[in-house]
């Protein structure tokens, strides 16, 4: 089993995960399917998923060995499908190396004029995710601020019973910014917007 200090020790490596395309005929290729062909190692594989681990955790969740671990995490990361993240240190003062996944996704190609192209469409997917994402984070600041603002003001509060019905205004506001995060709605509503400008390229 993992000691207490590996388990109660603040882990602030992360994997960086990236997308990694495959031509089937190359020997690369052959690495990558020989480290994943057993049980363990697939198990293993999908585990660091989950969450990055030393090998004694790796063990615990796999309900193998330490040793069978390593021989697997050696294989794995020659193929370079998983890579060290961050060092902990054990009861013993022992280093212990944490491994997370080094591709995600791991896309199989067969015509190897197309790989580089599925390489750099995916790239730009994620690039595009992750600009999305920032945009998100600053239009829900900006909501926060515009909220602290208003505060006291009722321009964001339900309409009082007393007072009548609500107009479509207020409660397209109250809806934004009491029932759904300003930020999450815009990232779901140009996710929304690149899915169906793909829709359209496609046909």
């Amino acid at each position: 089993m993992s000691s207490l200090i590996e388990t109660i020790q603040e882990r602030t490596g992360t994997a960086d995960e990236s997308p990694r395309v495959l031509d089937v005929s190359e020997d690369e290729t052959d690495d990558v399917l020989d480290a994943l062909a057993s049980d363990t190692s697939r198990s293993l594989f999908r585990t660091l998923y989950d969450e990055p681990g030393t090998p004694s955790e790796i063990a615990d969740r796999c309900d193998t060995s330490v040793q069978n671990v390593h021989y697997h995490v050696s294989n794995l990361k020659d193929a370079e499908l998983i890579e060290p993240v961050e060092t902990v240190y054990s009861a013993k003062g022992n280093e212990m190396t944490v491994y997370g996944p080094a591709s995600d996704p791991i896309v199989l190609v067969g015509d190897h004029d197309l790989a580089p192209r599925i390489q750099q469409s995916m790239g730009n997917v994620i690039t595009g995710i992750g600009l999305i994402g920032f945009a998100s984070l600053f239009v829900q600041w900006g909501a926060e601020r515009l909220a602290d603002a208003t505060a006291g003001s009722e321009v964001l509060a339900p309409a009082s019973p007393h007072v009548g019905p609500v107009s479509g205004t207020s409660t397209l506001a109250w809806f934004v910014f009491e029932v759904v995060e300003p930020g999450v709605l815009f990232f779901c509503l140009c996710i929304t917007v690149l899915g169906i400008a793909a829709l359209l390229t496609d046909e």
